[in-house]
């Protein structure tokens, strides 16, 4: 990561979005801002905490190793949202990894600032705790589905969820450019697997790929096929 000056106008992330007016300008005189790669981590899974970072402009995959050779992709960051909040445990160590999926723009706070914004700041500690619990009803979701749903039904959802996260470009498609390995890893399935059940739905004329590309051709039938998968387990 290489650090830049006044990349961050104080108004977008989720730390001033939620701050005090007063307390903006404190924030100004302790952030850091970065400039992240492509490709470049941002930290590593047991790395220990020292900061926090909020996304100013970029996309971010929060990811975690899957078994030995493998990844599972949590979720994603884009600009607004925060990395860093899952080791702010007692054991001071992340418990994830963070990769910049393109060119990103990171803002920055050292771990005493931060708590002295959770002190002075109510708003901003209750929204991180509302945060914290839609992320743990999440996480809690998506291990019944890892759990109970069948891959073709997984993949599904993970596409529709790839829509509803980053919207669509000018032509139709995903909004957000992954290689199949991070597809597949945001599913859970190996790169055969996603590969072998893409191909079906792009002869069932549900999706179209081009490139890194894909479009939702068919939003309902793979919304059913979510629903009815979910239905066998609620």
């Amino acid at each position: 990561m290489k650090e830049t000056k006044n990349a961050c106008n104080l108004n977008n992330c989720f730390l001033c979005t939620h701050s005090v007016k007063d307390w903006i300008p404190a924030i100004g005189a302790h952030k850091t801002n970065f400039i992240v790669k492509k490709g470049e981590s941002i930290f590593k899974e047991g790395d220990p905490v020292k900061g926090i970072y909020f996304v100013y402009t970029g996309k971010v995959k929060v990811h975690k190793r899957w078994n030995t050779d493998k990844e599972l992709i949590i979720r994603f960051a884009q600009s607004g949202d925060i990395l860093g909040h899952m080791g702010l445990g007692n054991n001071p160590v992340y418990p994830v990894a963070t990769t910049a999926l393109e060119p990103t723009i990171l803002c920055y706070i050292d771990l005493s600032f931060f708590e002295s914004t959770l002190n002075v700041n109510h708003k901003f500690t209750y929204a991180l705790m509302k945060f914290f619990a839609d992320e743990l009803q999440k996480s809690e979701k998506r291990m019944r589905n890892l759990v109970h749903m069948p891959v073709k039904e997984r993949i599904a959802l993970a596409m529709l969820n790839l829509k509803g996260l980053f919207g669509t470009d000018d032509t139709g498609a995903i909004n957000i450019e992954l290689t199949r390995q991070d597809l597949s890893s945001y599913a859970a399935v190996s790169y055969e697997t996603w590969f072998k059940v893409t191909q079906d739905f792009i002869q069932e004329n549900l999706i179209s790929v081009t490139g890194k590309s894909i479009t939702i051709l068919n939003e309902p039938v793979l919304q059913k096929l979510v629903n009815d998968a979910n239905e066998g387990f609620e």
